[in-house]
């Protein structure tokens, strides 16, 4: 794990921005009746980003933006509950595009829409607000100093 002050912090914002952004857009289609795939594909987007943006706050580098691989980083910097953790693995069965050679993109269900919305609840709970409160300060204390 960095210190810090070494975090890129306009990495994290921008990808922690994202997600809420995504996850925002993923409720509403839904609350608008939007089909479930589309709100399960924005969801999907939105729990990247905040695996991405989880990554980016202590400075790890996943290998890769599949959900396993970002599961394998964000499990050595905090720990996940091991139900989420298994949930989010479960989604590379839906999504297997990380390989050329056995592409495929499952067709989610009605069901995987309400997991994965439910695990972008559960991971947007995992940020310690802390943590990024001290990170913001030392970012605003270098700027005034640089």
């Amino acid at each position: 794990m960095k210190d810090r002050n070494e975090i890129d912090l306009e990495a994290f914002e921008a990808n922690y921005r994202s997600a809420k952004m995504y996850h925002y857009r993923a409720e509403q289609f839904l609350g608008e009746g939007q089909c479930s795939s589309v709100v399960f594909n924005v969801a999907s987007v939105a729990l990247e980003n905040y695996l991405i943006a989880l990554c980016e706050l202590y400075g790890a580098e996943p290998g890769n933006h599949n959900y396993t691989c970002l599961m394998d980083e964000v499990e050595t910097i905090i720990d996940v509950p091991p139900l989420l953790n298994k949930e989010i693995r479960s989604l590379d069965q839906i999504f297997g595009i990380c390989s050329l050679e056995n592409y495929y993109h499952g067709m989610p269900e009605t069901s995987d829409t309400n997991r994965v919305l439910s695990m972008c609840n559960e991971v947007r709970q995992l940020f310690d607000e802390t943590r990024i409160s001290s990170i913001r300060a030392a970012y605003n204390n270098a700027k005034k100093e640089g």
